[in-house]
């Protein structure tokens, strides 16, 4: 039996009595997770010490930077725990109550999915996220990190293990593929009538393979070709401070800006302020020829660099000729997953919260507060840049789905 067969089997097992807890019990465990957490603090970065060693040299410094983990991190870990506590609990919420004329009274009630499996990458933060997440909202959950955060992710799972055992609770709830075999993950893929629901996160690669491949349905999330479009009645001291942030701030995820879409007509003088700050935090710039006239020494930029998620610091530069074209770029190339228009022309911006379709669209704000925590949802599971079932940044209520309850005093039809 592979090692996928057997953990897929035992966290369908645990779930059926783990989707019966109450809130209480639930909660109980999170807040002994966010105390063992901190407790296993210099346990965890002695572990992600190793996989940071290993990766010197074969991830860039913004991957490795999404790998990274300090006592800070650990804590906002922690502090994400205490708020998925803090939120309503969604399971058994009664979402609609339908009396029939034939006396058949019918109850909608919210209820887990079952048992989530998650592939993913680098981020060992994810682990805890995405386990915290899944417990309050009454799933299991089968984890398949990447082979770079192997050890880290070993601790964290310890860590969450340790925590069901001092509740009483079965940690076979919380699984974690150890073997890096891709076989194995494509059997995770396929693991129909014990997984529920498969979410990828990490790059578009990965979340292609996993669109491929599986014959679970799947939450599509992630990929971010975001833009920030700075049009041309924009506070150019506005654009500049969310530009540097939607950049800069964490390059190797995805909701930092790729491109930047500059109106003609205040370009040479917003490109000369802003580019050597960019160039001072090391961004690369590519532009098209219109930027290239402006500073001859960014790299041109070509068909590839418009639909590139770089996850690095490097940045696309395009100059348009007003509104309508910059909506006519984003919609080309965008992943669907965050867009901004920096502008004080609100007709514009409402047309371009309208007319955008992404999971999230801002007006005069960075697109890093596509997060789950700054949406205030605690963690998130993913951003969804799909449709159906969820959208955007992904809470507890996304975890869910519903049954329906028919109470008779025997009724026939």
């Amino acid at each position: 039996m592979s090692e996928v067969t057997e953990k897929v089997r035992f966290a369908k097992a645990a779930s059926r009595a783990f989707g019966l807890l109450d809130s209480t019990q639930k909660n109980r465990l999170l807040s002994v997770l966010a105390d063992t957490l901190i407790e296993d603090t210099q346990v965890i970065l002695d572990a992600n010490q190793i996989d940071l060693n290993a990766m010197v040299g074969l991830l860039s410094d913004a991957l490795l930077d999404r790998l990274r983990l300090n006592e800070k991190r650990i804590q906002d870990m922690a502090i994400g725990v205490r708020q998925i506590i803090e939120l309503p609990d969604p399971v058994g919420e009664i979402l609609e109550r339908i009396d029939r004329p034939n006396g058949l009274e019918i109850l909608k009630k919210r209820v887990p999915l079952g048992v989530l499996a998650i592939i993913y990458e680098s981020r060992p933060n994810v682990t805890i996220d995405a386990a915290a997440l899944c417990l309050k909202s009454g799933n299991a959950v089968v984890l398949r990190g990447g082979k770079e955060a192997l050890h880290t992710n070993l601790a964290l799972i310890k860590t969450i293990h340790d925590s069901f055992r001092k509740c009483g609770l079965d940690p076979d709830t919380v699984q974690f593929i150890q073997d890096p075999d891709r076989g194995l993950a494509r059997e995770l893929m396929r693991s129909n009538g014990y997984v529920d629901a498969l979410i990828p996160r990490g790059s578009a690669r990965l979340i292609q393979s996993v669109i491929e491949n599986a014959t679970l349905p799947v939450i599509e999330t992630g990929t971010g070709n975001c833009h920030i479009y700075v049009e041309k009645s924009a506070d150019l001291n506005m654009a500049e401070a969310i530009l540097l942030n939607a950049k800069t701030s964490r390059p190797g995820v995805c909701n930092a800006a790729e491109k930047c879409l500059v109106d003609a007509s205040i370009a040479h003088e917003f490109l000369l302020q802003v580019m050597p700050k960019l160039r001072a935090k090391n961004v690369e710039l590519r532009g098209d020829e219109a930027v290239r006239t402006i500073d001859p020494s960014v790299i041109l930029a070509n068909e590839i660099d418009w639909q590139t998620e770089y996850l690095d610091l490097i940045l696309g530069i395009k100059i348009v000729s007003g509104f309508d074209e910059a909506l006519k770029h984003i919609q080309t190339y965008s992943t669907q997953h965050s867009e901004a228009i920096v502008t004080s022309d609100t007709a514009l911006a409402d047309r371009f919260m309208n007319e955008v379709d992404a999971a999230a669209v801002y007006v005069n704000a960075s697109t890093r507060f596509t997060d789950g925590f700054e949406f205030g949802f605690g963690a998130e599971i993913g951003i969804s840049t799909q449709k159906l079932h969820a959208r955007g940044p992904m809470g507890l209520k996304e975890l869910t789905t519903y049954k329906y309850l028919v109470y008779g005093n025997g009724q026939i039809r």
